[in-house]
């Protein structure tokens, strides 16, 4: 997703709890409805995307997923918090226009990836994923079972 030369500022920010979406409204004049669930399963997290592409670990059974907290980081971006107490993803402007911009394809190939794996949105149809070789920080860090950055 190509972010304009100018870079968008968000001008509002909007969680609709019973839609289960955020909506942001840049100052190019778009404005993207973005569901929970999607914002969930692409979290920018070290939990979610790794440290490198071969790392992007794929989240099934978020269909309910909602957000509970917007909280601001500096200028530049937002942690959400969601109701499944994930809270380490630090949506940056550009990471959310590109988000809202490419949803239809983002989405797409996540529901595509769930389908060839036998995953399901639905979390009591859900099963866990085979975790990827190595996982997140691949080396075992002392903070928990997984990677060296905490996060798995």
């Amino acid at each position: 997703m190509t972010i304009p030369a100018e870079r968008p500022w968000p001008e509002e920010i909007k969680v609709d709890k019973a839609a289960r979406t955020l909506r942001v409204a840049f100052s190019d004049g778009k404005t993207f409805v973005l569901p929970a669930e999607l914002l969930r399963v692409e979290s920018p997290s070290a939990e979610v995307q790794g440290h490198s592409p071969d790392q992007k670990q794929l989240v099934s059974g978020r269909m309910h997923v909602g957000i509970i907290g917007v909280e601001p980081v500096g200028n530049y971006a937002v942690k959400l918090v969601f109701d499944d107490l994930h809270d380490s993803g630090i949506y940056s402007w550009d990471y959310l226009y590109a988000l809202g911009a490419g949803q239809d394809a983002i989405w797409a190939d996540y529901l595509a990836e769930l389908e060839a794996l036998g995953l399901s949105r639905d979390p009591a149809l859900s099963k866990a994923p085979p975790p990827k070789a190595h996982g997140c920080g691949g080396g075992g860090g002392a903070k928990s079972g997984g990677g060296g950055c905490g996060c798995g």
